[in-house]
């Protein structure tokens, strides 16, 4: 004789789409801003995209503008001041990838390791600051510590000492931007890294000191293990990001290096395009860039689950 099979337990009731629309009502209405800033400012704009094929008259509008295909690629490809812009934002983007993305998980690192709260508190407060300054004021701050006038050379002069050419020196542009990049955002970035820290089970770290485990053993396989999603994460975003390094920044510091050192493809689309009245020549340029961009953030997150990370989000 068959014995009936035991019931399974009844999950919880799944509730419907009104009743939940009920419960978070309040916490929808708190993202209606952040979502008519999105759709106004990320989305509507992509409807410009279709100057790139046409030669845009802001006269006529874009519905009686020339339709011109990609004679716009045609002839940004062939522009050799292209491709110096697009060489500059490469070379810029590796340089800042090498020396600024390490520098807020060693910062992280540190931070976490500072017993007293206070004084942590303290230096979260000291180095997130700069990220509320504008760029211009933070290049006339390097300027009043670097420049030909500025701090150091003053003291140079004062010992007799040759003064070094630092804000205006197209040699040594890539090292002066990654640092005023690193001394403006660096404290800024340590938040998603803190907060990964955070969540990081501090049993591990009372069982490995149990077992002998110094400083630096905790943080090789504790500490960077529990971190490495995050940094993956970050570096993907990075990627996606290469091609833009800046524009203000680099704007700002055109004139007193020359072209030559500071074209990137944000000032190359502003210069050559927006200021020539030359706008679907600049879309051209910023279309080029969101595309390579799009790919490389694709084949970043490939290749971060490739390496069995997460990525921007689960397989």
């Amino acid at each position: 004789m068959s014995t009936a099979a035991p019931k399974r337990p009844a999950g919880p009731a799944r509730l419907g789409w009104r009743i939940r629309l009920r419960r978070d009502k309040s916490l929808l209405l708190m993202t209606v801003p952040a979502v008519v800033l999105l759709l106004v400012f990320n989305y509507v704009p992509l409807f410009g995209i279709v100057t790139a094929f046409q030669e845009y008259d802001p006269l006529v509008g874009v519905w009686h503008s020339e339709w011109v295909g990609f004679d716009q690629f045609q002839q940004l490809f062939g522009d050799p001041a292209f491709w110096a812009a697009l060489k500059n934002t490469l070379y810029l983007s590796f340089v800042q990838l090498i020396l600024f993305f390490p520098v807020p998980i060693a910062l992280a690192l540190l931070l976490n390791s500072v017993v007293s709260e206070r004084i942590r508190n303290f230096f979260q407060s000291v180095v997130y600051l700069p990220h509320f300054f504008s760029w211009v004021l933070a290049i006339t701050i390097f300027q009043q510590m670097l420049g030909g006038a500025g701090v150091l050379n003053q003291f140079l002069r004062q010992h007799d000492i040759g003064t070094w050419d630092i804000m205006t020196n197209p040699h040594t542009f890539a090292l002066l931007v990654t640092s005023q990049a690193v001394w403006k955002e660096a404290g800024w970035g340590i938040i998603v890294f803190l907060a990964a820290l955070s969540a990081i089970n501090s049993e591990l770290y009372e069982a490995a000191a149990a077992d002998g485990a110094g400083r630096l053993r905790r943080m090789w396989h504790i500490t960077l293990p529990g971190l490495r999603g995050v940094i993956v994460l970050m570096l993907v975003l990075r990627l996606g990001n290469a091609l833009s390094v800046g524009f203000e920044q680099f704007l700002i510091q055109r004139d007193a290096v020359g072209h030559e050192a500071a074209d990137v493809l944000d000032t190359f689309s502003f210069y050559y395009g927006i200021s020539t009245g030359g706008y679907s020549y600049g879309a051209a340029a910023g279309l080029f860039k969101s595309v390579v961009s799009l790919l490389l953030i694709w084949g970043a997150n490939r290749l971060a689950h490739a390496f069995g990370e997460d990525g921007l989000y689960r397989r």
